[in-house]
């Protein structure tokens, strides 16, 4: 038996002990599938744009609610959701950045203490995916360098000041005249990637735009 073939047994065996489900409901479905046709079907008829009181554009593929939300919430625990929610949010993307060209994909970094702790950071998975499906490549351009509060702790004006000099661009050089787009698992106030999207215009950028899976 050839190695290739001994492959796709190992493949089989470990596809019938862990087969895929779908990211929303967790429906066994096949391989070739992002998710299960009853969640497909929940789907928004297009993507969710910003509002205009932010100082940058982002799209979001759904809103903060239901199964969507807890997709998101499971993604702080199972990096392995981040493949089929990166593939959804490379469509959408192609479809609401349809007329942009971007030269660098990157993601909102974590404090090196909480990643440490998790282990992983769950926009770096997403934005890692969809730098594959979109074919523009993934450099990491930010640095998180405040230990800042959990947002979702606070509210109104403290959260634009918790997040205030938390990021510091890492090359000047490789981010001056290009155009990128930051990654994120969800939007609320807009404050972590305004403040994210402000470092990156201020090394240099020629235009930021952002996205992330969920938008509250």
């Amino acid at each position: 038996m050839t190695i290739y073939f001994r492959l796709m047994i190992i493949e089989k065996i470990i596809s019938a002990i862990f087969p895929s489900r779908c990211p929303f409901c967790r429906k066994v479905i096949r391989e070739e599938e992002f998710c299960c046709e009853d969640c497909k079907k929940k789907f928004p008829n297009r993507v969710i744009k910003s509002l205009a009181k932010w100082n940058f554009t982002c799209i979001s593929s759904f809103p903060y609610c239901e199964n969507f939300r807890k997709a998101v919430l499971t993604l702080k625990k199972q990096k392995t959701l981040g493949i089929p929610l990166g593939k959804i949010l490379a469509e959408s993307i192609t479809e609401g950045y349809a007329d942009f060209h971007f030269d660098i994909i990157t993601a909102v970094p974590l404090y090196k203490s909480k990643f440490k702790k998790r282990g992983y950071n769950q926009a770096e998975i997403l934005a890692r995916e969809v730098s594959k499906k979109i074919s523009v490549p993934y450099i990491e351009v930010l640095d998180k360098i405040k230990n800042t509060k959990d947002q979702h702790l606070l509210k109104g004006r403290a959260r634009m000041f918790n997040v205030l000099n938390a990021y510091r661009a890492k090359d000047k050089d490789i981010i001056a005249n290009k155009n990128i787009l930051i990654i994120d698992d969800i939007i609320t106030t807009g404050c972590t990637l305004g403040e994210c999207a402000r470092v990156i215009r201020k090394a240099g950028a020629n235009k930021v735009y952002c996205a992330t899976v969920c938008r509250a």
